[in-house]
């Protein structure tokens, strides 16, 4: 009884933190926590968990069960489960690890990307004097200049 009260909770407890992980958008990660969760409950129904066994169960007792219990049957649907979730995102895990050619090298966690200084657009080209007019040496002042004298200033 003790020993299914402990691999339940620890189950639990990693389901709990598998959610928390994919509230986050951490999708990897969570479902590595829930693979690893799963793990002590199947290992408790297979009646492989330390726990659960005592020193006098024979081999011969625990493979009568592993036919006729359905239980047992459970507990190994869950390791498969649970091996074939951590095989899968070990794989998952090393594609998205390829490194990209041109690339900075920057480790995945090490947070969001720097904030990037703005470009600094090309200097526009000089402004040439309208024909008619002539340069009286104000340079960028003379639109002001113009301004002014429309206005009447």
């Amino acid at each position: 009884m003790l020993s299914a009260t402990i691999s339940f909770i620890l189950t639990a407890g990693g389901v709990a933190f598998a959610g928390l992980r994919a509230y986050r958008r951490r999708f990897l990660s969570a479902t590595r926590w829930f693979a690893v969760a799963l793990l002590p409950a199947g290992l408790y129904l297979t009646g492989l968990f330390p726990l659960a066994s005592t020193i006098g169960r024979e081999f011969a007792d625990w493979a009568t069960k592993l036919v006729f219990d359905p239980r047992v049957w459970t507990g190994i649907g869950l390791l498969g489960v649970s091996v074939a979730l951590l095989v899968t995102t070990r794989r998952l895990g090393r594609r998205g690890a390829a490194p990209v050619e041109g690339a900075p090298d920057r480790p995945a966690a090490a947070g969001p990307a720097p904030e990037r200084p703005a470009v600094a657009s090309a200097p526009e080209a000089p402004k040439r004097p309208a024909a008619g007019k002539r340069d009286d040496g104000l340079g960028d002042f003379a639109d002001i200049e113009e301004i002014l004298r429309k206005r009447g200033i």
